[in-house]
């Protein structure tokens, strides 16, 4: 029976994995559906209708306390100030990925996120790896000089995207015992709203970066914007929940959905070109992540087969 109802959570567990990476996967077309909007207004809004909706979910499971108390902490408070500057650098960059012909790069971003976090782990936390975690690494700093030698230059939108990412899971990670999705994205949501404001008014006032669009390019503009909060908070919650049911390396695999729908929407929706570098150089980071994930398998499988000690039998 017990055998039965894991499953069940894991197949539970898989499906929300998927429906969340699925989403994020989707979003260049989201925001692309935004124009005449800029990035800096989408990215405002976003910030001021994603705190809109961490309320409404938190009245609806009447989970005011929990956050309460967790807002009242300082220090909670303070690490979620730094992912939030973190996150919304991770953003903003993204958006104007997506909407000024860069898709493709904002995929090469995540498609090495996971070696990112891996090698930031080594320096920042002191992390001891496999000799094939160090190869999948090596590998892929290898695609990013090849795709920097395609470009011309070092694909700095992958490179941001990848790095703020990965700090950002770091942070979250120091208070991820604590902190569930809801409390963490109305918290980190709090700290920038009254940025996102002071943008939305200063944009408002000098037309900087096109102005204000919203209210003033049809309905069904407005409401694709208010999309924005919910399109925020739903895939995160997915996550948050899926990773409470399935182990490292399934949801591991299941990562890859985002960047490989990524790749497909610049290539064969937005019609970015698609060089012999990039492609050879996309290859290369692909090589290093079947490295990785093989070497993960192997030593999921090898931690099985350890005996436990008879004390702890």
């Amino acid at each position: 029976m017990s055998e039965r109802v894991a499953r069940s959570e894991a197949s539970v567990g898989v499906l929300q994995a998927v429906v969340a990476y699925g989403l994020w996967g989707l979003m260049p077309l989201l925001f692309t559906a935004m124009a005449p909007a800029g990035a800096f207004e989408i990215v405002a809004w976003r910030i001021v209708f994603g705190l809109g909706f961490c309320v409404v979910g938190i009245a609806l499971t009447r989970s005011w306390l929990r956050t309460r108390c967790l807002i009242a902490q300082r220090r909670v408070m303070g690490v979620m100030g730094i992912a939030a500057v973190l996150i919304v650098v991770n953003w903003t960059v993204y958006v104007l990925a997506t909407t000024t012909g860069h898709t493709v790069e904002a995929a090469l971003g995540y498609f090495i996120n996971p070696l990112v976090t891996i090698a930031l782990g080594v320096v920042l936390l002191r992390e001891r790896l496999r000799p094939a975690q160090w190869a999948a690494v090596g590998i892929s700093v290898v695609a990013v000089v090849v795709i920097a030698v395609g470009y011309g230059q070092m694909p700095w939108i992958s490179l941001v995207l990848a790095f703020s990412f990965g700090l950002y899971g770091l942070v979250k990670k120091r208070v991820g015992g604590t902190v569930d999705a809801l409390s963490g994205l109305t918290m980190e949501t709090m700290w920038l709203v009254p940025v996102a404001v002071v943008a939305l008014v200063v944009m408002g006032v000098t037309g900087l970066g096109g102005g204000i669009t919203f209210g003033g390019a049809g309905w069904g503009h407005a409401l694709l914007m208010v999309a924005a909060g919910p399109a925020t908070a739903v895939p995160l919650l997915l996550f948050a929940s899926s990773a409470r049911r399935l182990s490292l390396s399934t949801l591991g695999l299941t990562q890859y959905l985002t960047p490989v729908m990524q790749l497909v929407v610049g290539v064969a929706v937005q019609h970015e070109a698609m060089s012999t570098s990039r492609w050879i150089g996309f290859a290369i980071v692909w090589l290093a992540l079947l490295v990785l994930t093989t070497d993960s398998f192997v030593a999921a499988r090898r931690a099985r087969r350890v005996p436990l000690p008879a004390a702890a039998a």
